[in-house]
């Protein structure tokens, strides 16, 4: 079976002020190297429009109709000093939210192997009633939830590895024993979340924070003693990834100094535990990278390992 990797050109409506970090160009990078041929065997579908009442399994409709109320008709409107909406923002993050969906659809069917959902803009800083980041929908929270309700998976684990903690998949999961939440993660650092004592009302939240300045050895160290164990003990039947790829050591957001092989071993690793729990369920949602060139070559790694399932 192939891996699946939804996108769609709605994605570059989502329009942020000139030097916003979190561009359309973004799409574009990873969109330009995975036109490469190595990545011909791809299965490629746009990202549908999501349905609200996905989303209202992780946000309240207030929340979401603050969202969509935010949306100008023209121009640019800022929900904080971080997080902006245009035009375009609402098709865009609808299509995040449908695109995570799908993703769990196809791969909890067994259509494909597992599935990258490259969208914008990113969703771990979403919290259940709060944009912030960049974020407006928590894609990984609604994903899991979907999972749920409409697959029937008991437990299912978000992993991630952005730079900044997802105090907003945090926040969703906090009370919920059968979701688990894992970060890697620069601290002290922006959002400020994600000490290892932030253990949820369950313990079922696992922080494992990073110095600046740290790499590989100290990543994959984090990961090897912190949260695979943790991940194997939970038993997850789906895994999704929020695969943020500030954490290279050419990103400007960043102090990590990661680089393509270490996401690359990382997701093969949580290939590993799905292999073992899940029936081989991944689904991947683009979060950060703002390093266009790291940014690129880091997805194209990841991509690359997910197709050797």
């Amino acid at each position: 079976m192939a891996t699946l990797l939804l996108h769609h050109t709605a994605y570059l409506d989502h329009l942020t002020p000139v030097g916003h970090p979190e561009r359309p160009d973004r799409i574009r990078a990873i969109d330009r190297i995975l036109e490469h041929e190595r990545f011909q065997s791809l299965e490629r579908e746009p990202a549908p429009l999501g349905n609200v009442d996905d989303v209202l399994r992780a946000h309240p409709a207030e929340y979401v109709d603050m969202i969509r109320n935010a949306v100008p008709s023209e121009g640019l409107f800022r929900l904080d000093m971080d997080t902006t909406v245009s035009p375009g923002s609402w098709e865009a993050a609808m299509r995040g939210v449908g695109g995570a969906c799908l993703a769990v659809d196809e791969v909890v069917t067994g259509k494909v192997s597992n599935a990258f959902s490259a969208s914008r803009p990113p969703g771990h800083h979403a919290e259940r009633i709060r944009a912030m980041g960049f974020c407006l929908f928590n894609n990984a929270a609604v994903a899991a939830r979907h999972a749920q309700a409409k697959h029937g998976a008991e437990r299912v684990a978000v992993v991630d590895f952005d730079v900044h903690h997802g105090n907003g998949t945090q926040d969703i999961f906090w009370s919920d024993p059968s979701l688990m939440y894992c970060s890697t993660h620069q601290a002290p650092f922006y959002p400020g979340s994600g000490a290892a004592n932030e253990t949820g009302d369950h313990d079922n939240i696992v922080n494992a924070p990073l110095s600046a300045g740290d790499g590989s050895a100290e990543f994959r160290e984090a990961m090897e003693i912190v949260v695979l164990p943790r991940l194997e003990a939970f038993a997850p039947d789906l895994v999704i990834i929020s695969a943020g790829f500030d954490a290279h050591v050419r990103d400007p957001l960043g102090g990590l100094n990661l680089v393509e092989t270490d996401f690359a071993w990382a997701t093969e690793r949580l290939m590993d535990v799905a292999t073992r729990h899940a029936q081989g369920r991944v689904v991947s949602l683009l979060e950060g990278g703002y390093d266009l060139e790291g940014l690129a070559r880091s997805a194209a790694a990841h991509v690359m390992t997910l197709m050797t399932a």
